[in-house]
This record gives structure tokens, C-alpha cells and sequence, in this order.
């Protein structure tokens, strides 16, 4: 068995060192990867410093966080097609011999492991993360990982990588891409190129279709490939994390619950019951739940205005407060049962704490009896089964 899959093995790489490199087909494709690639690292970075309340994330438009995760899940998507494409086109190169025929040539090839290694490991991560599915170990071997953060570090390593290759291979670009460079072509050679390069294209779009209707509402129906349709779930739209899994139900439906608000060294300010807060003045926005994944639902929701809350607290300016949930320490995905609200965000009318949507209680897998929903935030960042505001 081993000296056949040797034998394959070797028959694979002679015919791979055979195959001729089309530099133009290498070149355009490289072109599209690298708008692909640095799309998706730029809104990543977005998603970034929205997901863990960096200061210079603005407090809107409302929609802000749904457009650039959804390009970014989008961007992220169709590039693995065109890296398989890329890859299959420059495989000659990879396997030809010498391995090495210089200094310079050295240095290429090592920096095509970041490159290449990173770029698998970016796609891959990402698209099992939109499939909620997290590896533990691989044939024994741990590999268990916080996504946000190996996702994140990873990507600096790629994007800097990507940066030298483009520098390395820039003028190679240049040549390649001139008009008469392909004076001397045969047609046949021309025409193979157009026929790939439209099967990548088609296939790439195809691609793009099926996962953009997470976010873009008239290619729903087409989305096949999107983890979470927007329209599945309780009153009509998603929900990653179900009180059940969190352990909140009892706490949340007790008669006795009451939303604090205290400062940070533990004084309490008020406490809130559930008729109390529904006898407030009510507010009511229509604002994108969005989530990391790349789904997004535009729901109506109706509650008591943040201000509004802590100007009953006896707080009359806008202050920075944590909004804090029911959920146990110890509870699966603890980690988001806190997240920080700016003082700009605090004081927007559309910073709601939300009882209702599109005119019905809140479901309890959406967050009953109280969530927050503030504009141009991710759905992690949206927490749900509030206990308390600390003001910080």
C-alpha cells in the first residue's frame, strides 16, 4: 500500500513539474486574490474593533457593523476559490528542480510558507466558523483554539507576507501584463487561459451568491451555503446561543427579577422590576442584529431608551457602563456575557434597552425580559438576559 501511494505520489509531482505556467493566468489571478484577501482583512479589522469596543468604533450609521461583516464574510468566501485556482496554476513552480537556485530565490520560498500555510489556515478557520463547527484535535493532537484571536493574529502574518510577495513579484506583474507580452501567443494558449479564467470567475460567483444572502435580503432564497438563514428561528430570525444552553430560563422568568444599576465599586443606584421598566416611556428603532458569522436580520425593537435608565439612576450625563447578563460564570460562552457601552453610545436614542420586537415580547432565546440593542454593534456585543448596568 505505501509503495503505491508513492508511486501516485510521484506521478502526481512528475506531471505537476511538467505542466507549463501560464505567467498572465498567474498574474491576473494573483491580482483579484489580493483585492480578495486585503477586502477581507480590512473589514476583519473592523469587526475587530467593533467586537472588543475599541474606542475609535463609531456609535453609527446603524447598519455600520452589518455592511462590513457581511463583506467581510463575503470577501473571505470567494477567496478560497480563487486560491485553489491560483495554487493550481503556480504548482509547477512549487515542486520544480532545483528547489532552490539562489539567495534571492531562497527567500521567495520561505516566504511562501506564511503565505500559503496562512492563507489555508485564514479560509479555513473562517469557513468553519460560519459553519459553528471548532476542531478540538486533529488524529490525536490538540488543536483547540479561540477563533477571534488565532484568526485575527494569523491574519497579520498573511497580510504581511501578502505585502512582500506583491513587492517580489510586482515587476514580474508588470511584464507579464502588457500588451505585448502576448503578441507572440498562440490562440490556443489564449483561449485556454479564457476558459479557465472563466470557469474560476463563474465558480467564484457562484460561490459569492450562495453565502451572500446572509446579509443581503433578495438572495435569501439562493444562500444555500450560509450556516444560519435569516429568517430561521424564534419570531422569525436567528439565534446562536438558546437560554437552555446558557442555564438563565429560571432566573429570567422568576417573578422577583429586577434590573440593577449600580457603580463600579458595587453601590447600588436603583433597582428596576420588569413592570417598572415597562412603564417608561417606550422607544422604538428598527435595528440589524448582525453577527460575526456573517447573517444579519433588520428587526423592530422597542424598549427604554439607556439614558432614559440611568437618568432615573440619578445620572444626568452620558457615562461608559457595562451592560452585564444572567448567565453563570461558569456558562458555555461566558466571555460575551459583559460587553462595554461607549458614552457616545449611551447617549443615542437608538441604544435601547429592548423589551419587545416587531411588536411582540422578546422571546426568551432572544433575550428575555431584557436586552440591550444599541446601533453598529455585533449580535455578541448585543447582550442578552440583563441583570444589571454598572456605571463606570
Amino acid at each position: 500500500m505505501s509503495n503505491a501511494i508513492t508511486r501516485i505520489a510521484t506521478d502526481v509531482v512528475r506531471d505537476v513539474e511538467a505542466a507549463p505556467v501560464d505567467e498572465r493566468r498567474a498574474a491576473m489571478l494573483g491580482i483579484v486574490l489580493g483585492i480578495s484577501f486585503y477586502t477581507c482583512a480590512l473589514t476583519g479589522l473592523f469587526s475587530w474593533g467593533a467586537s472588543t469596543n475599541q474606542g475609535w468604533w463609531p456609535a453609527g450609521p446603524t447598519g455600520l457593523f452589518r455592511l462590513t461583516q457581511g463583506t467581510h464574510l463575503i470577501s473571505g468566501v470567494i477567496a478560497v476559490p480563487l486560491l485553489l485556482a491560483k495554487l493550481r496554476t503556480v504548482a509547477p513552480k512549487l515542486v520544480q528542480r532545483p528547489f532552490v537556485t539562489s539567495f534571492a530565490h531562497l527567500v521567495e520560498r520561505i516566504s511562501l510558507l506564511p503565505l500559503v500555510g496562512g492563507s489555508i489556515f485564514m479560509l479555513f478557520s473562517g469557513v468553519t466558523n460560519v459553519a459553528y463547527w471548532y476542531p478540538q484535535e486533529f488524529y490525536g493532537v490538540d488543536i483547540g483554539y479561540f477563533f477571534p484571536a488565532a484568526h485575527g493574529k494569523m491574519a497579520i502574518v498573511v497580510v504581511g507576507a501578502l505585502l512582500a510577495h506583491i513587492f517580489a513579484k510586482i515587476s514580474t506583474t508588470r511584464q507579464v501584463l502588457r500588451k505585448e507580452a502576448i503578441e507572440h501567443e498562440s490562440a490556443e494558449a489564449t483561449l485556454d487561459r479564457r476558459r479557465f479564467l472563466g470557469g474560476v470567475a463563474a465558480t467564484t460567483g457562484l460561490v459569492g451568491v450562495s453565502i451572500a444572502g446572509a446579509t443581503i435580503y433578495p438572495l435569501r432564497g439562493l444562500s444555500v451555503l450560509s450556516a444560519r438563514h435569516p429568517n430561521a428561528g424564534p419570531q422569525g430570525f436567528p439565534v446562536n446561543r438558546t437560554a437552555a444552553s446558557i442555564g438563565v430560563r429560571s432566573r429570567a422568568e422568576s417573578p422577583d427579577y429586577r434590573l440593577s444599576v449600580e457603580m463600579a465599586d458595587g453601590t447600588e443606584l436603583a433597582s428596576f422590576s420588569l413592570a417598572d421598566l415597562q412603564a417608561m416611556d417606550q422607544y422604538e428603532h428598527e435595528i440589524p442584529i448582525a453577527c460575526v458569522e456573517g447573517w444579519s436580520a433588520n428587526e423592530s425593537w422597542r424598549g427604554v431608551r439607556m439614558r432614559d435608565l440611568l437618568a432615573a439612576a440619578g445620572i444626568d450625563e452620558p457615562r461608559e457602563v457595562d451592560v452585564v447578563s444572567l448567565q453563570e460564570e461558569s456558562a458555555p460562552g461566558r466571555r460575551y456575557g459583559t460587553s462595554t457601552v461607549s458614552k457616545d453610545l449611551s447617549k443615542q436614542d437608538q441604544t435601547l434597552l429592548a423589551m419587545e420586537v416587531n411588536g411582540e415580547p422578546l422571546h426568551l432565546d432572544h433575550g428575555f425580559p431584557i436586552r440591550l440593542m444599541a446601533p453598529a454593534r455585533p449580535g455578541v456585543n448585543q447582550t442578552k438576559w440583563l441583570s444589571k448596568v454598572v456605571v463606570k
